[in-house]
């Protein structure tokens, strides 16, 4: 009864019988509601109690349930920025497309080029497309749209490819090494070692394991609640941002992209260095300068990219997440946007067969407009 009489207190607060006044009267007042009225009044009182606990509880579920889409804040949030940004990511984006299609067409069209150097880089700069068509499309359309939302189907969907992409990328990486590793260190076997055979099955387990990775990686995102908050401080479904957002444990997504994700990104880099360890061995041992620079040059290009891509994904990825701040976003470009972007030209302008091969691609074009 001491509880319900509380209530009743409760209830009544805002009328003279609380406070000073309330104190003093509080027995007159109680003394004036009889047995069947007090009775009442408890039910009442009750009720209301019921009633707001549920409201709290169905805001609460609404919340967790209402979250079908997410706001990418992209790289400004200020208006005056969304133009300019536009236009500098458009001219990237075309760059990228052009540059990366020529390099394809220059090796599928020169007979000279078909070695698995080169088809590896074929290969990379089809990723490199697809790498970038799966994130600047959507941030050319948020800088001119004053809503720059992105449901949660397509967020997982853009998060699957970004990842898949990005991993694929850094196991050819790790093929290219080998391939200069042989080429260098054990020219006579080279072309038995890299035949095209194991040239596609590297290719067929690099997209596997990175696109396994990928699934794995959006599955555990996918069993995570946001309740609390949909905007996402990036301008892509990255993974970092989005277990920020979460509302409910990320322990077990902190301990895969630790282990699993440590090994799987890890692997193909520790495959980069070993290689180039003994790549600069048997350099070293070459007696004539030419022959040294000869080698160093076959392996300049791999080892710009090889720097931007893995030194940007180190500085993203391997740090504690509550550290997550606008840096992370400027390092996520150059791994995303910013490398695929200078591919062609870190290839074509460091290697006189590429240069060839675009000379002769360009000059069948220019033959057959004129024809």
């Amino acid at each position: 009864m001491s509880l319900h009489l509380t209530q009743v207190k409760l209830l009544y607060c805002s009328t003279p019988f609380c406070g000073r006044e309330g104190r003093q009267n509080h027995g007159q007042f109680i003394g004036i509601l009889g047995e069947t009225e007090l009775e009442l009044v408890e039910l009442k009182v009750l009720e209301f109690s019921i009633f707001t606990g549920t409201c709290r509880i169905m805001e609460r579920v609404n919340q967790t349930v209402s979250v079908s889409e997410f706001i990418l804040l992209g790289l400004s949030s200020r208006p005056e920025d969304q133009k300019p940004l536009f236009a500098l990511f458009f001219i990237m984006y075309m760059v990228t497309l052009v540059g990366n299609l020529l390099i394809i067409l220059a090796i599928r069209s020169d007979t000279q080029l078909q070695t698995p150097m080169y088809f590896f880089l074929s290969i990379l700069s089809f990723i490199d497309v697809c790498y970038t068509t799966t994130i600047i499309p959507k941030m050319l359309v948020n800088f001119l749209s004053e809503k720059k939302s992105i449901s949660y189907a397509e967020c997982m969907t853009q998060m699957y490819f970004f990842l898949a992409f990005a991993n694929t990328e850094s196991y050819l990486l790790a093929a290219m090494a080998i391939d200069r590793f042989v080429a260098i260190c054990d020219p006579f076997h080279y072309v038995t070692t890299m035949s095209h055979r194991r040239c596609v099955l590297l290719l067929a387990f690099s997209c596997s394991i990175s696109d396994l990775h990928s699934l794995l990686l959006v599955l555990l995102i996918n069993r995570l609640t946001f309740c609390d908050s949909n905007v996402i401080p990036h301008f892509l479904c990255d993974i970092n941002p989005l277990l920020k957002l979460s509302c409910s444990p990320t322990f077990v997504n902190e301990i895969v992209i630790n282990t699993e994700g440590l090994i799987t990104l890890v692997t193909p880099f520790m495959c980069v260095v070993i290689s180039y360890v003994r790549i600069l061995i048997a350099v070293l041992k070459i007696p004539s300068a030419a022959g040294k620079r000869k080698a160093f040059s076959t392996c300049g290009s791999h080892l710009t990219m090889v720097t931007l891509f893995y030194g940007s994904i180190i500085y993203v990825y391997f740090r504690p997440l509550s550290s997550y701040t606008i840096k992370d976003r400027v390092a996520t470009v150059i791994y995303t946007v910013l490398s695929s972007m200078l591919n062609p030209f870190i290839y074509s302008l460091r290697n006189k067969d590429m240069k060839q091969g675009l000379r002769k691609l360009m000059g069948r074009r220019s033959q057959a407009a004129l024809s």
